[in-house]
């Protein structure tokens, strides 16, 4: 609350109770927000790499940077419209709806990057960083443009 001084300038009350009270009443729902869109980003994120043609995992453990460029670009490609979704989420249905959305359009992307290069998958575990880069930076183009339409 917001009070004018005997001098006319106006100060904001130091009492921290009404913030604690917003904190203590809108934890639970942050929480909530939060553990589902978690949830649904790992399990796209699980459902992407059982997907994609290439163990991305092993290959990360055996140094293959390519593979880790493309799986991080998935990461954030997913990440990012979820995040935007929680922004203006009314519900866990939001999170859990564009999170199906995000990864349906994170795999188109990976099969157009794969058209227009070909043989995507055999790249990825040749390690040639060129084709992640721009398998990556095609994620995160997706994904802000699916961010921005989220967000509305």
């Amino acid at each position: 609350m917001i009070h004018p001084t005997a001098s006319g300038m106006v100060t904001a009350m130091t009492d921290p109770m009404p913030v604690i009270q917003s904190l203590l009443a809108g934890l639970p729902i942050l929480l909530l927000h939060l553990a589902s869109a978690t949830l649904v980003w790992l399990g796209a994120l699980a459902l992407y790499m059982w997907i994609t043609p290439h163990d991305e995992f092993a290959l990360i453990r055996a140094g293959n940077e390519a593979a880790a460029i493309s799986l991080g670009g998935a990461a954030i490609g997913l990440a990012a419209p979820l995040g935007f979704c929680l922004a203006g989420s009314v519900n866990v249905w939001d999170v859990l709806i564009w999170g199906s959305v995000t990864l349906v359009l994170q795999l188109i992307a990976f099969r157009a990057v794969d058209l227009l290069l070909g043989t995507l998958p055999a790249r990825i575990e040749a390690n040639e960083r060129s084709a992640a880069i721009f398998l990556a930076m095609t994620k995160l183009a997706i994904a802000c443009l699916t961010a921005a339409a989220v967000a509305g």
